[in-house]
């Protein structure tokens, strides 16, 4: 994470909390720490938080494997990928699938949201190798995953806040 901004309150007594916000993470902390506190507070819950996403980032191996265990579950696995990855690339949409190569990449704005919205685009993208257009038939396939209205929510949240 490259940009850490302190946001220090008279209201706060004893807690210190971090969370990412964008791009950047957000400390809260009381007003009266010292600086040597605030950079031992800063590298902790940096550290913390970077350790959270590790665990809800997959790798692209990881992707392509949890990819394979969906389309199994969905699809019978009739759909399958020759890769998946992240990307940094893609800041209006969440995936996209190369029918052509049957290559899957995934937003690097998915790293640490909940797994089952990632599976949900995988499964988007997943179906795209089996019904490569936005087909009833493409849709009924991806409504197949139960997480598809809670996934699709969740990802209309997000980008209403980022507007």
């Amino acid at each position: 994470m490259d940009e850490v901004e302190i946001r220090r309150s008279t209201r706060r007594k004893r807690t210190v909390r971090a969370y990412r916000e964008g791009g950047k993470t957000i400390v809260l902390m009381p007003a009266h720490l010292s600086k040597a506190v605030e950079d031992e507070h800063v590298r902790s819950l940096v550290e913390r938080l970077d350790r959270r996403e590790q665990r809800v980032r997959p790798s692209d191996d990881e992707l392509l494997a949890r990819a394979a265990e969906l389309s199994q579950a969905w699809f019978g696995g009739r759909a399958v990928p020759s890769s998946v990855r992240w990307v940094t690339t893609m800041d209006k949409r969440w995936g996209s699938c190369s029918s052509g190569d049957a290559s899957i990449r995934l937003s690097h704005r998915l790293q640490g949201m909940p797994a089952y919205v990632v599976d949900y685009v995988l499964v988007h993208e997943l179906a795209h190798l089996i019904e490569p257009n936005h087909s009833r038939d493409f849709w009924a396939l991806v409504n197949a995953y139960p997480q598809t209205e809670k996934a699709k929510g969740f990802l209309e949240g997000v980008s209403w806040q980022q507007r």
